[in-house]
């Protein structure tokens, strides 16, 4: 079965609002990141086509913005020729839930929250994922959580995971500086896998840059593969 990861996106990390255009599905963000602001193709475009996105996005008050996926690759040299610059390639890993949940989280190490707390604000605030992007979370309508991460009697770090069509998509995963590389981001897998079983998903996964080395090695070393990529192209 070919999974649409673009609808696992969209489902766990939710734009504001959605808006046919022609070819084009447009996204209003909010403020939330280009995730959720991004323009996608639904099939071919013209020039006019595009023309006309971009002149919706900047009505929105956003940049003019694509994302392009496999398949994409007209649009990919379209927008090339207009001036568009490559931004933030990224990776999404999978893995099968069962994979992670082969050995028992620390006692006090993660903590299974939602509504997030003050704290796990803060720590999210830290990394740059502000309140839009909070509102982000809150959109998301299907099964949702927040991880709290402990270390040393200390919050270290959280995360957030949602549920679409089987499948959950962990977002949002932030340590604070001084408890890196401790392991906290592969026990947040775990305890996002432990609580995608109770939920009946069948499907663990995560976003990330493919600049992040560090995040991408830690997803490889818990087993997990890449299944799907995307980048975005952005006129200055």
């Amino acid at each position: 079965m070919n999974t649409n990861w673009a609808a696992i996106v969209d489902g766990t990390w939710p734009a504001a609002r959605y808006e046919r255009l022609g070819p084009f599905q447009l996204r209003q963000g909010q403020g939330g990141g280009s995730r959720v602001s991004a323009a996608s193709a639904l099939g071919p475009a013209t020039e006019a086509d595009i023309d006309a996105a971009e002149a919706a996005m900047q009505a929105m008050g956003q940049k003019r913005l694509f994302c392009l996926r496999p398949g994409d690759e007209a649009l990919d040299v379209q927008l090339a020729a207009r001036g568009y610059d490559i931004l933030d390639p990224v990776n999404i890993h999978a893995c099968p839930v069962d994979h992670l949940t082969d050995i028992p989280i620390p006692r006090v190490t993660v903590f299974t929250i939602w509504e997030p707390l003050a704290i796990m604000r803060e720590i999210w605030a830290q990394g740059g994922i502000g309140p839009e992007r909070i509102a982000v979370m809150d959109r998301a309508k299907g099964p949702k959580t927040g991880f709290l991460l402990r270390r040393s009697d200390h919050p270290a770090g959280t995360s957030f995971a949602a549920l679409q069509d089987g499948i959950v998509m962990v977002h949002a995963l932030e340590v604070l500086p001084e408890h890196r590389r401790q392991g906290l981001g592969a026990w947040a897998m775990r305890a996002a896998a432990f609580w995608a079983q109770a939920n009946g998903a069948k499907t663990l996964s995560v976003i990330c840059t493919k600049a992040n080395d560090g995040a991408n090695g830690l997803y490889r070393a818990l087993g997990m593969e890449i299944v799907d990529e995307y980048h975005y192209r952005q006129s200055a």
